[in-house]
């Protein structure tokens, strides 16, 4: 009787611990990619799919790009996503093309380029960065950074990675959003925001800002331009949840008559009409100077 079969499994590992060729042909397990198996059913979770990518891969190979990312829990948009495993392995050793993942070369890779997730072999959160950056747009690319910055990387580490990396591919996208990324942000679609007003050549805006007045606390807010009293908020799926917007709109009211302006968007408005959420912004900040001016 053959050894129970530990998942993933190449041919000759299989026959090695005594099962047939006929059973691995006969369905008895998932045939991934030329030598590399899986066990029955469709429900492979991503970390199974990588540790059977790196069975047939050279040694020093590490998952790697949207797979990585995914590994370690960054938010990407859907779009960026692949279905296949993405792996990165030295050019020196030329790494094969298989079917289940899109294999990328790299010059070099160095020990802080490494780390290991639930025992696979995956790219750094900073390494991972990097990579991204080469394919994801600024404001994704913003979002990735922020999310690096509050729970798996130091700034120090990602400019050490920007700067052996200089001159390279995506190089002028990473410092653009270094320069801006912050710690402070708390939803990937708030940062995107972010960058829609900085690429439409508004300042920064401050991050999570709290506002008082004489009598206290009113509210914090997701993005405010504090000089202007101008709260900008973006308002996810959670915000249809009615007890949430019971809340926001208490909060809103609040604002409100501590004569702050409120300008609250959606994901269509930030993604299809980035325009015209940068103008609504602009008229916001004119308004604010002239009522200033005139008192």
């Amino acid at each position: 009787m053959p050894m129970p079969l530990p998942m993933p499994i190449t041919r000759a590992q299989a026959i090695e611990q005594g099962w047939s060729p006929w059973q691995l042909r006969t369905g008895t397990f998932v045939h991934v990619a030329r030598d590399t198996y899986l066990p029955p059913g469709d429900d492979h979770d991503l970390i199974t799919r990588a540790r059977g990518v790196l069975l047939t891969m050279p040694p020093g190979s590490l998952i790697s790009h949207d797979s990585a990312a995914r590994i370690w829990g960054i938010d990407l948009p859907r779009a960026a996503e692949s279905e296949l495993i993405q792996v990165i392995a030295p050019r020196a050793l030329r790494p094969k093309h298989r079917a289940d993942r899109v294999v990328h070369e790299a010059v070099r890779l160095g020990p802080a380029d490494a780390d290991t997730v639930e025992g696979v072999a995956v790219t750094s959160p900073a390494r991972t960065w990097w990579d991204l950056a080469t394919s994801l747009a600024p404001a994704d690319l913003l979002a990735v950074t922020d999310q690096l910055l509050r729970s798996w990387s130091p700034r120090l580490l990602l400019e050490r990675m920007l700067s052996e990396h200089t001159g390279d591919r995506g190089a002028v996208r990473a410092r653009g959003a270094l320069r801006y990324g912050d710690s402070r942000a708390e939803s990937r679609m708030e940062s995107v925001l972010r960058w829609v007003l900085i690429e439409g050549g508004l300042p920064a805006p401050e991050l999570q800002h709290v506002v008082v007045d004489t009598t206290g606390f009113i509210a914090r807010v997701d993005l405010a331009y504090p000089l202007h009293m101008i709260a900008i908020e973006y308002d996810g799926a959670v915000h249809r949840n009615s007890d949430v917007f019971i809340q926001d709109l208490r909060r809103q009211n609040r604002l409100v008559a501590a004569g702050w302006t409120v300008l609250r968007f959606s994901g269509s408005d930030v993604l299809a009409r980035p325009a015209d959420v940068v103008s609504q912004v602009l008229q916001a900040r004119l308004a604010a100077v002239r009522t200033r001016a005139a008192s």
